[in-house]
């Protein structure tokens, strides 16, 4: 029997909540902002300076960034620090379900929503993806719980400003209710299980009345109007509320690049954990008629189609969300081992680990191997199969086998108990290293596929030109002008935000700007000589052309080939200290 509470819960949440910060703080201004976060920050820099530019779809990110920028000042972490911040706060969202989930899953949620990668990638992004998802489980579970109606309603609001995501988890959970509603049509006999067929997010509570629900309407409006106008000064947030959904349904007309396949790709191979535990909780669902279980499926089976279909992984977080509760479920229940048990389990759990530890290095030798082919050839016997691919099916075999005689030898409880185990702490590490991964700590300038774009390769490096030239010429390093030409990057907008920055499509051949950002060029065709100096700036992933071997290597190194776009910093050629010291 389920108690009320469990010892020590409050510190647990806040101990899952330190996790959290950790895996989304550290080094979180070390890698520079890519196109898509340089789009929303810049528009928060020109607020937080008094200007009135037009805002993105994610009014919410904007604004708040602002504040920061105009109280502090503008840096990477800064404009991912909220972000970051709503992020880490996701993993308090269980404790208003705990009546729906139980005490126990919902503490293990919390857990899994701090550890997650995608989760841990997306709070990692300047954009308003993590404080949609947040703010809608702040609102719905104040709802639920307690009917905390105005506290709902300014989460609601936030919800609201956090931009397109939000359109994408209410039509989620709409759909996923209104299949909800299909089910309890059909004629039940237990009238038990069909009152408990509500929604797949919320419990079964009656729908408040009128007057219950105008404090709610009243702080929902009320943080519209103050909070999407910064207090009236950035009026035009509410304008770019407006324009949130609007850009939501032009994404289902114009979708990005991205395949079906590979979305399911990245779900794969950054959730394997929660695939593992959800599908397992599925199985026992659907045998024993859970109706929280069907719920959760339903929410889930949908999340995952209109992420699939509308082909951006930063979607997916909605299917993520009903399938790491359902990890949670099966995982509560994994705990329940006897003592007699406890021998047996932890033998069978450290075999299959052991195993699944070479399958995962046979896995990074095939990877790592640069002439990784499936076949090889010989000369007497002809194409044969590469020996390592040999190896990994021969492994798995042996696995699948060892947990056949142990369910035939001992019992089918220990077998499961053993394997479930042995897979949660593998798939554990793994997802552990998967996160850190995403965080671009690992690999700097590795390829992660819940971004939405990559960063510029080698800003660091442009910048500390651009900043020794200003400092051999004038004394400071922000002193000399630079001149961007022919180039739409907003990124490298973000990048020279700090100094004298002109943007133009075309150069005045009569003029002789100190410094010179273009593509690349064999020389300017200006009055004055210039030095110049190649940068790779943009890399585009060549993902029409990857072949099979090359994403091995891709969950091993996360390299992919990419197509590089080169720019060129010209400085004049009297700006440096040889050219002053020899005129000539």
């Amino acid at each position: 029997m389920n108690s009320s509470r469990l010892k020590y819960e409050g510190w647990l949440y806040g101990l899952a909540f330190l996790a959290a910060l950790g895996f989304r703080l550290i080094a979180l201004g070390g890698t520079p902002l890519s196109d898509s976060e340089a789009t929303l920050a810049m528009q928060a820099l020109h607020i937080a300076r008094g200007a009135s530019p037009l805002l993105g779809p994610q009014p919410a990110y904007i604004l708040l960034t602002s504040v920061l920028f105009a109280i502090i000042e503008s840096t990477n972490f800064l404009a991912r620090l909220i972000p970051a911040l709503v992020g880490s706060a996701l993993v308090f969202a269980p404790y208003f379900f705990r009546q729906e989930l139980k005490p126990r899953p919902a503490l293990i949620l919390a857990f899994l929503f701090a550890m997650d990668p995608g989760l841990a990638s997306l709070s990692r992004l300047a954009s308003g993806t993590i404080l949609a998802v947040t703010f809608s489980l702040f609102a719905a579970g104040l709802w639920t719980s307690g009917r905390r109606m105005i506290p709902a309603g300014i989460f609601a609001g936030l919800a609201l400003l956090s931009g397109t995501s939000f359109w994408a988890g209410l039509l989620t959970v709409g759909l996923a209710t209104l299949f909800v509603q299909g089910l309890q049509a059909r004629p039940k006999t237990d009238e038990t299980e069909v009152s408990s067929l509500e929604s797949p997010m919320i419990a079964e509570n009656p729908i408040g009345t009128t007057y219950q629900l105008r404090p709610a309407l009243i702080s929902l409006v009320l943080t519209l109007v103050f909070v999407g106008t910064l207090f009236f000064i950035a009026p035009n947030g509410l304008s770019a509320l407006v324009s949130s959904l609007p850009t939501y349904l032009r994404g289902w007309v114009s979708p990005s690049g991205m395949t079906p396949a590979r979305i399911l790709f990245t779900l794969l191979v950054y959730e394997p954990l929660g695939i593992f535990l959800a599908i397992l909780s599925l199985i026992r669902g659907f045998r024993t008629g859970s109706p929280r279980i069907i719920r959760l499926s339903l929410w889930l089976g949908v999340a995952l189609l209109i992420g699939v279909f509308y082909r951006q992984s930063s979607e997916l977080v909605w299917a993520v969300l009903p399938m790491l509760a359902l990890a949670a479920l099966e995982l509560s229940r994994s705990l329940n081992i006897f003592p007699s048990e406890r021998l047996e389990v932890g033998v069978v759990t450290t075999a299959l680990l052991i195993l699944l530890t070479y399958i995962w290095f046979d896995i990074a030798a095939i990877g790592l191997d640069p002439f990784n082919q499936f076949a090889v050839a010989t000369p007497i016997l002809g194409s044969v199969q590469n020996p390592r691919y040999a190896i990994l099916y021969g492994a798995i075999t042996i696995l699948i086998a060892c947990i056949a005689f142990v369910a035939f030898g001992w019992s089918g409880r220990i077998a499961w108990l053993g394997s479930t185990w042995a897979f949660v702490i593998f798939l554990a590490v793994y997802s552990l290293g998967t996160a850190w991964g995403g965080s671009g700590l690992r690999y700097p300038n590795g390829v992660e596929l819940w971004i939405p774009d990559q960063k510029p390769a080698e800003a660091d490096l442009l910048l500390a030109s651009v900043n020794e030239i200003s400092d051999f010429s004038m004394g400071h390093e922000h002193s000399q002008p630079v001149t961007v030409m022919g180039i739409s990057s907003p990124a490298l907008e973000w990048l020279l935000r700090n100094r004298d920055l002109q943007l133009v499509s075309t150069l005045d051949p009569q003029s002789t700007p100190p410094m010179i950002i273009t593509p690349l060029l064999d020389n300017l065709s200006l009055p004055s000589a210039y030095r110049g100096q190649d940068f790779t700036w943009r890399q585009r992933v060549q993902y029409e052309s990857i072949q099979r071997p090359e994403w091995w290597r891709w969950l091993v190194k996360r390299q992919l080939p990419r197509e590089n776009e080169t720019i060129i910093l010209w400085a004049r050629d009297d700006l440096f200290p040889d050219a002053r010291q020899n005129p000539q």
